[in-house]
């Protein structure tokens, strides 16, 4: 041969070698050519230089022909010419296949090789091999004497052309053999290595189709069914433990379900086979169980184990369900006991509540909340039992709507249809609850089976609104219900003194009826005490101790037993105790908790931003300035519209920009100090200091095995609040970077976009605000209206309060001018005095008792007269306000203080009267600002008092001041500043998003974030935050070890 380049005909002719492996090539060619590299290929791909022919099995054998220096070539060795351009094609290759590859079986680049053969005709210079057979080429690619770069057309005509697809094919075999392995093929009457396993006596034997599995959500629930199965019998019921929530199979990837514990041990019990569909009834006998029960408690986390069971089963076995195979045993969530003689159960709660409203004395019942299954006793254990025709559920299939509706609930194709499905929801529950409609539940006394649409859409669908409410926040307050019950406690306490963390989620528990783990209760505490630049821009608790840094973005804060808390001066500003008089407060187990949310004087979603990732919704809002809000305020208070804002985090340093619509860039701060020096004094928000030192300089410093070594030093001169890197790089290098953009270099810009900003409204029901202004003028509409409330609620007190001294005033004057004789009177002529002298009935018992009687039939107004009860005072007139007096009333002194108290208070009242709502919110707003400004001032001073030092005392002399070189932790008065750049390349790249966004694309985001977190993901780090597409190391933060924890908190 000679290296001219292939020919259509030289082409078939090298694809006829392969026609013995019974591979075949096309007629279709394109024919490229470079100056020493010729590459041909047919159909499936075409490049300069390369013919690759895709094999139809992957038990072939990788193999290439070789044109080289006018020597063709046919063996398996091949050389570092063919390693050069086959890796590129492999790499190329598999980054294609794990974009499609949904098993998410491994793929290596030998296993790629096995699906094609090449094609190389190539010239290279004084070529050498390891022996004389030359077999083998040795030369390294640098000594070549040119380069082969395949074209992304290449690469594009490749991906296209049956090899991927070929490739994918095999991974779906892979995967389904490797799963084929983890399942038994033969029924075993005794298994072994399970650990917990309470199996059947019966179980894999003759008697295997009549035997029921029983699994539970845990060791306890498994204490329970084990003391029931004392009275069915342990022969045909096995009890199996589960661990919490299974793997959302349908979504998981290879690797995921092959690791899964769980899932493992309850196909290996059941004695389930991937490779079988189960759809002839005969091929159940091949089971160790004939039927799975499931036993969760009666709560909305242990519906959603149910779901992700039923999923399980659905997405491998479908045809299961139509065989009756899964059914569940549920347990009372409620009892009320009457005088120790009359009990009834109650299997949901609003089944409970309808009860409750159509029984007059359900307060003379002992009403007593099962929050799970380990409230009951072995002896109700063995009452559910014994009554199994009430408590066993069965699970009926009914056609197409429950497959679909089980894909609704746990696919992550179903995104958008899971956000209609919610919002019909919660719009469907609000319309009930306005026209006194009863909630809907599905455990009546009759209910004995029950379709899987139907557990989707009443009861699943609890699970997934609850999560909701636990991980996205109110627009009302900014909180989620764990954060707003520490509050709740903290007003409660109303502490002088500090408090340890830990001592203060004990109370947060007991308080607030919290149901959750006290260690995320106790990192929701930290997380409202932290206070550096990423975190709060107004903490609403004080941070005594260590509660983290920027270093780490406050994972380094100490354990909860060490440090202490109280509140910040600043919250009873924001949530005026005025306001909880308007509020609606919730109850939980009879107990009076946190309201269903507070009020603020200003939108605290907005100061301090919000993050959640829930089911179907995601919420990410960045922080706000806390001045601009307040003057915003002022502004839409006087009729004016509002000025547009910029995110802003408190004592951030760098400077933000708006890139694009809802999407902006952060930027930190860089210094050229001289020719071959720059001064780092500022990160990207949430870009957390010693991140950013191991995962970019470290790399810029010593180099990876792609990009050489880029500065030759660094300094640290940070703080636990300040950011200082001072680098060292060589003249020409630092050249090269500010021609590039020195932003860009070190990785100091990030991207925020705020198009995810979902909250719920002030009537519970989810909503996506387009901008800021929408969210600020909901909030503005809200609280000018309960100001308008608190005004009337004032004014009802005052005056109550005013007409009560009034009275008393009355009274001692009269006493003392001798209108009034009381001496040797009975009580009753006493009152029927006062009454024909004009004197009212205690004004504010009168008064708190009208509040209280409006507020019971706001919440009874649904009921029918007959069920209503009155909650007037029928006790007669209560003149103890004034009879109860002392002596000491009648002393001057005494005299002259009431008169006051009554002028004062009528001033107060009068005063009150002639103000506006406006009036009321500027005067809190005026009052918040000031103690910021003190606030502030002392943290200004407390700076400025390290910065000087401390005194040290020594045996004589003197006090010696210690010199801090805090200094160097300032930037240098010397450097020249860059600043910030929006390229054409951001603008274009911000553009595309907006123009896919308007498009109506899927959020993806949504998606991961709430797929991530189901299978363990870890969420990303800030509010929107993305790196932005530069060169060089990319910032990754290491996925800390996760611990069971409520959702959003």
């Amino acid at each position: 041969r000679t290296n001219d380049p292939f020919t259509p005909n030289q082409a078939k002719q090298a694809g006829r070698l392969s026609c013995s492996q019974n591979h075949r090539v096309t007629d279709r060619s394109t024919f490229l050519q470079s100056d020493m590299w010729h590459y041909l290929i047919f159909l499936w791909s075409y490049c300069e230089n390369v013919l690759i022919i895709r094999t139809q099995s992957s038990k072939t054998q990788f193999c290439f022909v070789i044109v080289a220096n006018f020597f063709l070539f046919f063996y398996l060795k091949g050389g570092r010419h063919v390693d050069y351009v086959v890796d590129q094609i492999v790499g190329k290759l598999i980054e294609v296949v794990k974009k499609k590859n949904k098993a998410g079986v491994s793929v290596k680049p030998f296993q790629v090789k096995n699906h094609i053969w090449v094609f190389i005709n190539c010239l290279i210079e004084n070529p050498s091999f390891d022996s004389q057979t030359k077999e083998n080429m040795t030369l390294q690619p640098k000594s070549f004497g040119s380069k082969c770069q395949l074209s992304e057309k290449f690469f594009k005509a490749a991906s296209n052309c049956g090899i991927v697809e070929s490739i994918l094919n095999w991974v779906k075999f892979k995967a389904q053999t490797q799963l084929n392995k983890k399942c038994s093929s033969v029924k075993h009457s005794k298994i072994k290595g399970i650990p917990k396993l309470d199996d059947a006596n019966d179980a894999g034997g003759k008697h295997s189709l009549d035997c029921t599995l029983i699994l539970t959500e845990g060791d306890s629930a498994k204490s329970l069914a084990v003391s029931g199965l004392g009275v069915i019998g342990r022969d045909r019921y096995g009890v199996f433990p589960l661990r919490g929530k299974i793997l959302n199979v349908r979504e998981a990837s290879h690797k995921q379900i092959m690791e899964n514990a769980e899932i493992n041990n309850i196909i290996k019990i059941v004695g389930l086979q991937y490779k079988k569909s189960y759809e002839d009834p005969e091929s159940l006998k091949t089971l160790r169980y004939g039927k799975i029960m499931i036993m969760t408690d009666q709560d909305q986390d242990g519906s959603h184990i149910k779901g992700l069971l039923i999923n399980f089963i659905h997405h491998n076995w479908p045809s299961l369900l139509k065989h009756g195979f899964l059914e569940e045993f549920i347990t009372p969530i409620v009892k009320v006991i009457y005088k120790n003689k009359q009990e009834l159960s109650f299997y949901s709660i609003p089944e409970f509540d309808e009860w409750k409203k159509h029984m007059e004395n359900h307060k003379a019942w002992k009403i007593k909340y099962y929050k799970g299954l380990g409230t009951s006793t072995a002896k109700e254990a063995k009452e559910y039992f014994a009554d199994m025709e009430r408590h066993r559920i069965l699970f009926r299939y009914a056609g197409p709507e429950d497959d679909a509706a089980i894909t609704l609930a746990f696919s992550k194709k179903k995104i958008d249809d899971r956000k209609e499905w919610l919002t019909n929801f919660m719009e469907d529950r609000r319309q009930r609850r306005l026209h006194g409609l009863p909630e809907q539940f599905l455990y009546g006394t009759a209910t004995k089976h029950l379709t899987y649409n139907d557990f989707i859409n009443k009861e699943l669908i609890l699970f997934s609104n609850s999560d909701n409410e636990r991980s996205i926040p109110s627009l009302v307050d900014g909180f989620k219900p764990g954060q707003r019950k520490v509050l709740y406690t903290c007003f409660k306490r109303n502490d002088k003194r500090e408090v340890k963390v830990a001592q203060l989620a004990g109370s947060v528990a007991e308080m607030s009826a919290y149901h959750h783990g006290e260690v995320a209760l106790m990192m929701t505490i930290v997380n409202l005490a932290q206070s550096f630049v990423g975190s709060n821009n107004v903490s609403l608790l004080q941070p005594i101790g260590q509660f983290g840094t920027r270093l780490h973005g406050g994972k380094d804060a100490a354990s909860p037993r060490y440090i202490f808390t109280m509140l910040s001066p600043l919250a009873r500003l924001l949530f005026p105790a005025v306001d909880d008089n308007l509020l609606k407060f919730l109850y939980d187990d009879n107990q009076r908790v946190e309201p269903e949310w507070y009020i603020p004087i200003i939108p605290m979603v907005l100061i301090n931003g919000a993050e959640g990732i829930g089911t179907g919704w995601a919420c990410k809002i960045p922080n706000y300035d806390t001045r601009e809000i307040v003057n915003n305020v002022r502004r839409m208070l006087d009729g004016l519209d509002p000025h547009p804002m910029l995110p802003n985090y408190k004592n951030f340093k760098g400077a933000i920009q708006e890139l694009g619509q809802n999407q902006y860039v952060v930027s930190g701060e860089i210094f050229v100090v001289d020719r071959n020096t720059v001064e780092i004094t500022e990160l990207p928000v949430r870009t957390w200091t010693q991140v950013y030192k191991e995962q970019v300089l470290e790399p810029m410093l010593n180099g990876t095995e792609k990009t050489p070594a880029l500065i030759s030093d660094y300094k640290e001169y940070h703080t636990d609040t300040t950011v200082k890197f001072v680098v060292k790089m060589t003249e020409e290098k630092l050249a090269q970077a500010e021609a590039a953009g020195l932003h860009k270099v070190f990785k100091l810009q990030t991207s925020l976009t705020c198009n995810s900003m979902v909250l719920f409204d002030h009537m519970g029901c989810l909503k996506k605000y387009e901008t800021v202004q929408d969210i600020l003028k909901e909030f503005f509409d809200l609280r000018l209206n309960y100001y308008g409330l608190r005004k009337e609620w004032l004014i009802g007190m005052l005056g109550a309060e005013s007409t009560k001294l009034n009275n008393q005033a009355r009274f001692i004057l009269e006493k003392i001018h001798g209108k009034i004789a009381i001496e040797n009177k009975s009580k009753r002529d006493l009152i029927q005095m006062l009454v024909q002298r004009g004197y009212e009935s205690d004004p504010v018992k009168a008064w708190k008792e009208a509040q209280e009687k409006a507020a019971e039939e706001e919440e009874m107004q649904n009921l029918n007269d007959d069920n209503s009860s009155s909650s007037g005072s029928t006790s007669g007139p209560d003149f103890n306000y004034i009879l109860n007096m002392s002596l000491w009333c009648l002393t001057k002194e005494k005299v002259e203080e009431i008169i006051k108290q009554r002028d004062t208070k009528g001033k107060d009242l009068g005063d009150l009267k002639r103000k506006s709502s406006s009036d009321l919110w500027k005067e809190d707003l005026a009052a918040f600002i000031e103690e910021l400004e003190v606030l502030e001032a002392q943290e200004r001073e407390d700076v400025l008092a390290g910065m000087t030092g401390k005194p040290i005392k020594g045996k004589v002399g003197k006090p010696k001041v210690k010199k801090l070189h805090l200094e160097e932790t300032m930037p240098s008065p010397f450097g020249r500043r860059i600043v910030p750049q929006i390229t054409s390349a951001m603008k274009a790249d911000a553009s595309k998003k907006l123009l896919k966004k308007k498009k109506g694309d899927l959020d993806t985001s949504a998606i991961k974030l709430e797929f991530d977190e189901e299978f363990g993901g870890t969420p990303i780090e800030g509010p929107g935050e993305e790196l932005l597409n530069t060169s060089g190391p990319v910032i990754k933060t290491p996925k800390p070890k996760r611990e069971k924890k409520e959702p959003g908190e």
